[in-house]
């Protein structure tokens, strides 16, 4: 088995600020001694989500979201714990080490089953496109290469975008890439084999032109194969979803436009791979496509975190402003003040790789300037559907939009909609539009708590206050002098207590977020989640006092439990002279403190 040292992780979360990792993907304000924001994981207009910069660690009062920089990148990246740990280890520049582990030994962190680890993935997946690229110069690829010319592409483009071919052979790239039955099994992982109801394996990809899919570290993730056979009947097909190709995720083309520009003036969303490098043939190279999929919010949030305009290139017929408005819908609640989205749709029959030959680049990016912005668009969708010039239809208006207004987050953008709106209603102050928008709130308020998630609520006890003042502050680990009295104590989360006061003394400086990298993956992980976000409302100067004082009354607790037993004991046995000692001893004790 190969697993991820937990020193490692411990380290990893240490070298990371929480701050940084979550205001490079929402915006938070500092206030106070925290930060603040609206919650990411779901729809509120105040903020009510915190990131605590000492304890590395975040909390939404709303929907009770909450946890350290890995929880946060795995529910907000939508990746798995291994793959999350990648990520921050990326963002640090150092390599994750795994080692070899063997089943019978104890771990309370993630394992990665096997020897699948992403790594060995993205290896296997870089040595394909290797294969793939050497194959598109042999002679066996004429008709791939006479495609790729025609369609104008040169050595450059083709190189930029590392694309391929995938020979014509049922398992020519399996017999000549897998080297044993290990490399056989991560191939079928990756999605690149195929079984039948026979049994029969094979190749996935097969007299295809092959364009490698890339993540935003440039690792290849998975494929997308034009077929050059005109008797076949899928022209494109798309690696499947693996553990490492999620495909309303990823983008295709955008690792390659950061590669030329960081930070792009702009990027230009198309349909399909050869739009993507037809348009960069012309000098167009910030083309971005979805993989056959509609746009998802996290396409939109990776566009946004890419540049601060977007333009969305649709064919101009029906089914083209269909999926216009479909990609507003995904839009409205991710936009953000200062981001600029405009649609262009396409002369009815072209595409862009067709109309960038007939206009050339300059002509094109003509077409981009002159997009129209998303607001237009909007309202043209819905002024289709109503009759202004009566008062029904402008009431049938104002229930359209209202819907749509109140999802945005964006105060600028929204104002603007509002402004809007107001125009084709005929009202000259904004307030009356505020107050529809009030009165559409208050009517699905009701629908709207029953979906919130409530904020947990837990029952405080001696152990659970020492044990949540204990994650949010391990420095009070030194305040507990007698560790020896605590143990062989049966008490209800105890040995959580013993466990976390060893970790802080092993750790002398460790905070919230390793703690809770430390308990990843075992029982009490959500337990300590909910004590390490509980607002305890106790005065920071105050809580050496409060924590020795609750530490006194368990060891009180102990004594009270060991009282009880004796005198349970001697009701049945005989104690003996030792045993009546210690009872007289702690009646005698405890009796004071009463």
């Amino acid at each position: 088995m190969k697993h991820i040292p937990q020193d490692f992780i411990v380290d990893l979360v240490a070298r990371t600020n929480i701050v940084d990792v979550i205001s490079a993907r929402i915006k938070i304000k500092k206030k106070g001694k925290d930060y603040w924001g609206n919650c990411p994981f779901h729809n509120e207009k105040t903020p009510s989500f915190s990131v605590s910069e000492k304890k590395q660690i975040y909390y939404c009062f709303g929907c009770g979201a909450g946890g350290y920089t890995i929880d946060f990148i795995m529910q907000y990246d939508r990746l798995s714990f291994p793959e999350a740990i990648e990520e921050l280890a990326t963002l640090q520049g150092i390599t994750v080490p795994y080692v070899d582990k063997s089943p019978n030994q104890h771990s309370n962190k993630t394992q990665i089953s096997g020897q699948n680890t992403r790594r060995d993935l993205y290896q296997l997946m870089e040595r394909l496109a290797n294969f793939y690229q050497i194959q598109l110069n042999e002679s066996s690829a004429q008709k791939a290469k006479d495609y790729l010319q025609q369609r104008g592409l040169d050595a450059q483009v083709i190189e930029h975008y590392r694309i391929g071919y995938a020979p014509d052979d049922w398992n020519k790239t399996s017999n000549e890439i897998l080297k044993n039955d290990q490399e056989r099994k991560l191939y079928d992982q990756a999605g690149m084999q195929v079984t039948n109801d026979n049994g029969r394996q094979y190749d996935r990809f097969r007299n295809r032109i092959m364009f490698p899919i890339r993540d935003r570290q440039g690792n290849i993730i998975a494929f997308g194969g034009r077929t050059i056979n005109s008797k076949e009947n899928a022209k494109y097909i798309n690696s499947p979803e693996t553990s490492i190709f999620h495909k309303g995720y990823q983008l295709y083309g955008l690792y390659e436009a950061l590669q030329i520009n960081r930070n792009p003036q702009q990027l230009l969303v198309v349909e399909g791979y050869m739009d993507v490098v037809s348009v960069a043939q012309f000098g167009i190279n910030y083309a971005v496509a979805a993989l056959g999929t509609a746009t998802t919010e996290e396409h939109i949030k990776l566009l946004f975190r890419a540049t601060d305009n977007v333009i969305f290139c649709f064919d101009g017929d029906e089914a083209g402003r269909r999926a216009a408005w479909r990609a507003l819908i995904v839009l409205l609640p991710t936009l953000l003040d200062g981001k600029q989205i405009k649609f262009v749709f396409l002369p009815e029959g072209e595409d862009p790789d067709t109309l960038i030959r007939k206009e050339g680049k300059t002509g094109f990016e003509l077409r981009i300037t002159q997009g129209m912005a998303l607001s237009k668009f909007l309202f043209e969708e819905l002024i289709k559907q109503v009759d202004l010039k009566t008062s029904e239809g402008r009431a049938k208006l104002s229930s359209l939009a209202l819907p749509l207004i109140a999802q945005i987050k964006a105060q600028s953008f929204s104002l603007n909609l509002k402004q809007q709106l107001g125009d084709y209603l005929g009202f000259l102050d904004v307030s009356q539009i505020d107050k529809l928008l009030e009165q559409h709130t208050d009517t699905n308020k009701a629908e709207m708590t029953v979906n919130k998630s409530p904020v947990i609520q837990m029952k405080l006890t001696t152990m659970r206050i020492l044990i949540g003042l204990l994650v949010q502050n391990p420095e009070l680990a030194k305040l507990v002098s007698d560790v020896n009295a605590l143990r062989n104590v049966k008490l209800a989360g105890i040995e959580l207590f013993l466990e976390l006061l060893d970790l802080c003394h092993h750790y002398t400086n460790i905070n919230t977020a390793q703690i809770l990298a430390k308990y990843a993956d075992t029982p009490v992980y959500k337990q300590l989640t909910i004590l390490s976000t509980w607002e305890h409302k106790y005065p920071d100067e105050e809580l050496n006092m409060i924590f020795s004082h609750t530490l006194k009354e368990l060891y009180d607790n102990i004594l009270c439990q060991k009282r009880d037993e004796l005198i349970a004991k001697d009701r049945v046995f005989k104690l003996t002279e030792a045993e009546k000692k210690e009872l007289a001893t702690l009646i005698l004790v405890l009796s004071k403190k009463d």
